[in-house]
């Protein structure tokens, strides 16, 4: 049986799109058995709508999302820290240097890069990275029966 971690934190670029994600996705399946937080290298104004929407369609709402940087971390107590992009990576390094922490590095694609006419093709592009997200997160943190005894 896999031990789950009892803290993570996942880190992106602007913390509006990919860190809220994958926070929203852990906790939806895990509950409050693992502390999840996540953050941005630099922060934007307010969660991205493409986001919102996409995990609206599987039941998740991110839309109250508290966008917060590095910086702004009340606690930096992790026992894993997901980068999900190569700046987020950097930054995760740089703040772990004298923690004993586990840093597992998960390059994601960045959706709002797509820029179409078209709102469906932005949004598939959203869905496929929290399709993506969702596998990886299943995988890699499996859900754990609790056991009446």
């Amino acid at each position: 049986m896999n031990d789950l971690p009892s803290a993570v934190l996942f880190a992106c670029t602007m913390n509006s799109v990919r860190s809220p994600m994958a926070e929203g996705i852990m906790k939806f399946l895990h509950g409050h058995r693992i502390y999840v937080d996540s953050v941005g290298v630099r922060v934007t104004e307010e969660i991205d709508g493409f986001a919102v929407a996409v995990m609206d369609e599987i039941g998740i709402d991110i839309s109250r999302h508290k966008l917060k940087t590095f910086d702004d971390l009340e606690d930096s107590y992790f026992d894993m820290v997901i980068p999900l992009s190569p700046e987020a990576q950097h930054r995760a390094v740089e703040m772990t240097r004298v923690m004993a922490v586990e840093i597992e590095f998960w390059n994601t694609f960045d959706p709002t890069i797509i820029e179409s006419e078209n709102r469906e093709p932005r949004l598939d592009a959203y869905r496929q990275v929290r399709d993506q997200l969702m596998v990886r997160i299943k995988q890699r943190f499996p859900a754990v029966a609790v056991l009446d005894t």
